[in-house]
């Protein structure tokens, strides 16, 4: 498999919705980053589904390679 396009070094602090639904950037390549635009088509990833149970500032993963995707586990640190 692919290594996904580092957006960031940092997580997006996005404030999210109850009830609503975002498609997070697996593949890194998005303009609108965290969040999916369609870039990921020429590639093998596909966005990760999130179901915002409250309303609250989330912290998604900015670097890909998290291993609680789409949250940032803080891997960033170590690359």
């Amino acid at each position: 498999m692919a290594d996904p396009v580092v957006a960031q070094k940092s997580p997006f602090a996005v404030e999210v919705e109850q009830g609503k639904s975002y498609f997070w950037c697996a593949c890194g390549q998005s303009k609108n980053q965290p969040f999916c635009d369609g870039s990921h088509k020429t590639t093998e990833f596909v966005p990760k589904k999130f179901d915002a149970s409250e309303s609250k500032t989330v912290y998604f993963c900015g670097c890909k390679n998290s291993k609680n995707q789409p949250l940032c586990d803080g891997t960033h640190n170590s690359l």
